[in-house]
């Protein structure tokens, strides 16, 4: 005799983040992500998205990553607008500008960093993904590619890793014009590095936390 079949609870949804956990989750992950960019800085390595596109620029212009990067990420912030809203779009916004504010700081606090290309590549890809993993479960993104990827993502079902990383080997392939094929390849194993951090731990249904 087999014992009766109970019926399954349904799930219970996730509380949502409170304010002041948004707000310190845009402090951590804008933090993680300006320094992340800091020690890519450093070994005059780029890496995907708007950042490296950030990166990319101001080793070819004479403007500064923080003058690049907000206006590199104004075309996306206008899709942001009409694909996710006013509230994502202005969190975006203001985790852009802290980002461009935050990167050289760390350059002014850690002022004649050496560190290893590798290391400095590969962890602050590592860095800069789990900062920007961060920002994504808080409705927010760093703009740029990141705000394609999250729309295709909710639309399509398309994981946003795997999408940025497809759009990152064109930036990083654009790179071949300022850094050597060694500085490239290792930016370009830096941009897996990142994307694989979003793609295992972003995904649809996965977390359920708003």
């Amino acid at each position: 005799m087999t014992a009766p079949t109970l019926p399954r609870r349904p799930p219970v949804p996730a509380p949502p983040h409170t304010r002041a956990e948004d707000v310190a989750g845009v402090v951590v992950g804008t933090f993680l992500t300006s320094f992340g960019i800091f020690l890519l800085q450093s070994s005059a390595a780029v890496t995907g998205g708007t950042a490296g596109l950030g990166l990319l620029l101001s080793y070819a212009l004479p403007l500064p990553f923080g003058v690049l990067f907000p206006l590199v990420n104004l075309p996306f912030l206008v899709l942001a607008v009409r694909a996710k809203g006013w509230a994502f779009t202005v969190r975006s916004v203001a985790a852009v500008l802290a980002v461009s504010l935050l990167t050289p700081l760390h350059a002014a606090a850690l002022p004649g960093l050496l560190a290893h290309p590798v290391y400095a590549v590969l962890f602050g890809n590592l860095a800069a993904g789990l900062g920007i993993l961060v920002l994504f479960r808080h409705r927010t993104s760093v703009g740029g590619f990141g705000v394609l990827a999250l729309v295709l993502q909710e639309r399509l079902g398309w994981r946003a890793g795997y999408v940025q990383m497809a759009l990152d080997v064109l930036v990083v392939a654009a790179s071949l014009s300022v850094a050597t094929p060694a500085v490239v390849a290792l930016s370009a194993a830096g941009a897996v590095v990142l994307n694989l951090v979003l793609s295992m731990n972003h995904r649809p249904g996965r977390y359920t936390g708003s």
